[in-house]
């Protein structure tokens, strides 16, 4: 029971002094209303003060003030702050509408033309044609063409004459075409039309995709003033440079044939003196002739073929040594026709100039020095390089 009693206790004074905080509070909020009360009529008088009184108005404003005293409770918490309320609804009106509505002054600054420099007009003339910036092969054996134009216009890429896909520039006058297809082993040319005006590129690139994959194929960029190697080899095997046959002439020549990798450049040296360079062919074949003088009977000598990039950096060489055999005293040598061979190079190969090809042309009786076959075994007059 005592214990009982104890706990009672407790409450009770735990509720008496909860009821005194809350008649403090609310004696202080009577307080400061009627603090503000007085204030605004102290203001509101000193705003009429100009104005007729009026006693009976003071009078039912005592009253009223009286009735506030009695009944402090009736007014509403939205009605007691209305002057912060207000306030904080003006200073969001103002934040939303300097967020949104209210913008920088733009500033029009009128600038006089100018008048077109030879720098500008030489920039127009260089995007007059498309031109190729990037063809590479894939790992995959795919093909990447990226070039540009004017902005916004259509060009169509034309691969060994025939127009595979016609493709749109961005605004910045690029475009960039790559097919799902891969490309059969092989050699392709290609070029760029522009379908507006039908606007030829003036540069070709020359493609060759290697049986061996995308680490052998060469891609050439070709222009009048030569070619210029867009991907060379990476990684050679054998058979991307052979050396089929070397002919020592009796006027002191050396005539080397092989084949190599399309477009690229073979050059020949005798004991690592350098002789002179040749293009390889579309169809990979090269044939290069070079005067080396007379050469000793039985004497070793070391002929070296070098495949180069681009770049003139040797990725592949062929060395041969042989002894200087005695000569046979023999006119005439023979040369077997390869695919894209042209009697003006044997001629110039064999004869040292290519305006004699008309006299291997009599020799072999051939109607037509622009029509030769594959295969064809041709009879070469040697000493007729010495006229």
């Amino acid at each position: 029971m005592s214990k009982n009693n104890k706990n009672n206790a407790n409450i009770g004074k735990t509720k008496r002094s909860t009821d005194d905080l809350i008649d403090s509070a609310i004696a202080q909020q009577n307080d400061w209303m009627e603090n503000r009360r007085n204030f605004a009529r102290r203001f509101l008088k000193t705003l009429n003060i100009f104005a007729r009184p009026n006693p009976k108005k003071d009078e039912n404003n005592a009253e009223n003030v009286a009735a506030d005293v009695q009944q402090p409770r009736r007014h509403g918490g939205l009605k007691a702050y209305w002057f912060p309320l207000m306030c904080a609804i003006v200073v969001i009106v103002i934040a939303v509408w300097v967020a949104f509505f209210h913008g920088p002054v733009q500033t029009v600054v009128v600038v006089p033309p100018v008048e077109k420099s030879g720098i500008v007009a030489e920039t127009i003339e260089q995007v007059s044609v498309p031109t190729f910036d990037i063809v590479r092969i894939e790992p995959q054996g795919t093909i990447v063409v990226a070039g540009r134009w004017g902005p916004n216009k259509s060009i169509s890429i034309v691969v060994n004459g025939d127009i595979v896909a016609t493709e749109r520039t961005d605004k910045n006058g690029e475009f960039v075409y790559s097919p799902v297809k891969k490309l059969d082993a092989g050699n392709y040319t290609i070029s760029l039309l522009g379908v507006e005006g039908n606007v030829k590129s003036e540069e070709n690139v020359f493609v060759y995709v290697s049986p061996h994959g995308y680490q052998n194929s060469v891609s050439l960029l070709m222009t009048e003033d030569g070619s210029t190697l867009l991907q060379a080899p990476v990684m050679l095997v054998d058979g991307d440079l052979v050396v089929s046959k070397i002919d020592y002439l009796d006027t002191g020549r050396i005539v080397v044939t092989g084949d190599s990798l399309p477009r690229l450049r073979v050059s020949l040296s005798l004991d690592d003196e350098y002789l002179g360079f040749a293009r390889v062919s579309d169809h990979k074949h090269f044939g290069l002739g070079a005067d080396v003088g007379d050469l000793t009977p039985g004497k070793e000598y070391k002929l070296t073929v070098r495949l180069h990039d681009g770049d003139g950096r040797a990725i592949a060489e062929v060395a041969h040594k042989f002894v200087m055999p005695k000569m046979t005293g023999d006119d005439d040598t023979y040369y077997t026709v390869r695919r894209g061979d042209c009697l003006w190079i044997i001629a110039r190969n064999f004869l040292r100039r290519g305006v004699l090809f008309s006299i291997i042309a009599d020799r072999n009786n051939i109607e037509n020095p622009n029509l030769i076959y594959p295969n064809q075994n041709l009879q070469i007059p040697v000493s007729a390089g010495e006229k």
